[in-house]
């Protein structure tokens, strides 16, 4: 055995000129998964001979890296069909033969007729950890039901979205106050070392899945900008948690403060109790707070009436009174 054999053995990667010739991929990938994954199987040496991807919506924050340009780079085809399942695209697909379909934060479900096409299976990676939080942004829901744990899971595709068979996962920590974008981070990282770890087996045909338990977990729907509006009843706690899960680079939790639009961006827990208070914002000692249904947050960072300011500036502008949130 070579010495660029050893090498590429012990970091998991083939070497150089010995790829496996069965193993041909189409991708549907968008997104920081979609980049870092596809990245993987390249260096994996998967013959990846099509990318199917999403135009970006003009009308959507793009803060992440492009699966477009990376295909380009490596002079990979890409198409980004508004839908995937018309007979145009699957038989430019079905054309191609594939071994396998790899789904990395593509955004559309495919339909029985592509996923029949692979003839070793089309897995999709899901930024939870499997059965829990099925279906959409399942980070920002995890963050808002207060785990402490999520993670990335390779699964098999069936018809009905995330309850195939798992084939790897990467679990990581949410720590009390990070952000969904600071969670998401997190899960992009597991998601390519889940990956990483079982594409060797997975491609050599040795790859043992599991069965999901769909009772040990639930499917989660999308979220709007409108479901970021906060609801004052809620505890310090349950408040929390909505504003780090919707923080920018997400629309943010929203509120309304002197008839004027208000949005909450960073806030912290304290030990501070006011039960029973009325929801209002006030500024002590240069730091701005919050009075909860049960508790009282630190608001480290807020927007009022679309301009964002500290606590020293709000108290110059409208002084140290208690100012009631409108709900």
């Amino acid at each position: 055995m070579s010495q660029a054999q050893v090498n590429a053995d012990a970091a998991g990667f083939p070497e150089p000129g010995i790829l496996n010739p069965a193993s041909s991929a189409v991708v549907f990938a968008y997104h920081n998964v979609g980049v870092r994954c596809l990245s993987v199987l390249l260096a994996h040496g998967v013959d990846v001979a099509l990318v199917v991807t999403h135009q970006d919506n003009p009308k959507e924050n793009i803060w992440f890296d492009s699966v477009a340009q990376l295909a380009a780079l490596h002079g990979i085809p890409v198409i980004t069909p508004d839908n995937p399942n018309t007979p145009e695209v699957v038989a430019r697909i079905r054309a191609l033969h594939p071994d396998f379909f790899f789904s990395f934060y593509y955004r559309e479900m495919l339909k029985k007729e592509l996923l029949d096409i692979p003839k070793l299976g089309a897995l999709n990676m899901h930024g939870s950890l499997l059965p829990k939080y099925r279906g959409r942004v399942p980070v920002n829901w995890a963050i808002i039901r207060g785990e402490t744990e999520t993670g990335s899971t390779l699964h098999y595709m069936t018809e009905k979205p995330d309850n195939g068979d798992i084939v790897a996962q990467q679990a990581v920590p949410i720590l009390p106050d990070d952000t969904a974008l600071q969670v998401f981070q997190k899960v992009t990282v597991a998601a390519e070392m889940a990956l990483n770890g079982v594409l060797p087996a997975l491609l050599a045909g040795k790859v043992q899945a599991v069965r999901q338990d769909l009772s040990k977990g639930a499917y989660f729907g999308g979220r709007k900008a409108e479901d970021g509006m906060i609801d004052w009843s809620q505890s310090a706690r349950e408040i929390h948690n909505l504003v780090r899960a919707v923080a920018p680079p997400y629309p943010g939790a929203t509120t309304s403060l002197m008839g004027k639009p208000m949005r909450l961006l960073q806030t912290l827990m304290t030990k501070c109790s006011a039960t029973g208070a009325t929801a209002s914002f006030y500024v002590k000692d240069d730091k701005a707070y919050a009075i909860c249904g049960s508790g009282v947050l630190r608001i480290l960072r807020f927007e009022l009436d679309g301009i964002e300011m500290g606590a020293q500036a709000f108290a110059a502008q409208y002084g140290l009174e208690k100012f009631a949130f409108n709900r």
